[in-house]
């Protein structure tokens, strides 16, 4: 296994960084410097949980501890889901996997940027206005190599371990990216089919100023799948949504952001 980035420092952070949220009763959120890590738990044996995504490099040991923290000193995932393979999504892989040797599910069109097969698109700065935008061409844009650690998620849509959710294939920020849904309380996993706060300025991500924005524009090539996508997820008219990005929203706010999203979905997304 390889991971070019394993140990770069990403000079970027958010003032909610580290500190829990609760999404759902059974939804935590780990805000990992600028990315969100979700830990979902399973009802009825607490120290079990599946865990989305694998934050910035450098962050496994956060991660870990926040697990035992929260759900006790034993505690380990069932699996791992990556929503997609961007370097803030999964950054710490690789020592996660060391210390919980859990299975990872991905996107079959996702796979080759995780068995080392392809880089993803260098970022474009001239995609968007703000300082983030501009200092994007400063990120990693390698893929990673997990060989045969990663595998295909199920065709039917079915999440393993996930009993109740569903992923739903959301491209344009990256070729496989999905998003997990709860039909039952209509609970959104977004990724970054969405973000919840600006991401291309450095203010906004640092205070977390929460609005309804499209993916992150630097690291977005396919900007017609991305709008299909959003549109999807907009129909779901979820209760509750938490993305990779920002903080999470809920009921009428982020029904009726969704939908000025798709309405006005270049503005939004501040598109140069």
């Amino acid at each position: 296994m390889e991971n070019q980035f394993e140990h770069r420092m990403i000079p970027l952070t958010s003032l909610t960084s580290g500190h829990a949220i609760r999404v759902a009763d059974d939804v935590l959120c780990l805000p990992n410097q600028i990315v969100n890590v979700l830990y979902v738990t399973h009802p009825y044996d607490s120290g079990r949980f599946t865990l989305i995504d694998a934050g910035v490099p450098n962050s496994a040991d956060e991660i870990i501890g926040f697990a035992k923290r929260h759900f006790g000193p034993d505690a380990r995932p069932d699996a791992l889901i990556l929503t997609h393979g961007h370097f803030d999504h999964v950054g710490s892989i690789l020592p996660l996997l060391t210390s919980w040797n859990m299975p990872v599910y991905a996107h079959p069109k996702e796979l080759p940027f995780l068995q080392g097969q392809q880089d993803y698109p260098p970022a474009n700065p001239n995609a968007a206005s703000g300082l983030v935008a501009k200092l994007s061409p400063t990120f990693p844009n390698q893929g990673i190599d997990l060989d045969d650690r990663v595998q295909a998620l199920p065709a039917d849509g079915a999440i393993p371990t996930l009993p109740g959710w569903r992923f739903i294939h959301t491209p344009g920020h990256t070729p496989g990216h999905i998003s997990l849904y709860r039909e039952s309380d209509k609970t959104l996993i977004a990724g970054d089919a969405f973000t919840t706060v600006e991401q291309t300025s450095l203010y906004d991500v640092f205070t977390q100023k929460r609005e309804i924005h499209g993916p992150p524009a630097y690291f977005t090539p396919d900007w017609e799948a991305a709008y299909t996508s959003m549109k999807q997820l907009a129909g779901l008219e979820p209760e509750s949504a938490i993305t990779g990005h920002g903080l999470p929203m809920y009921g009428d706010e982020l029904i009726e952001g969704l939908h000025q999203l798709a309405n006005d979905f270049d503005a939004f997304c501040n598109r140069a």
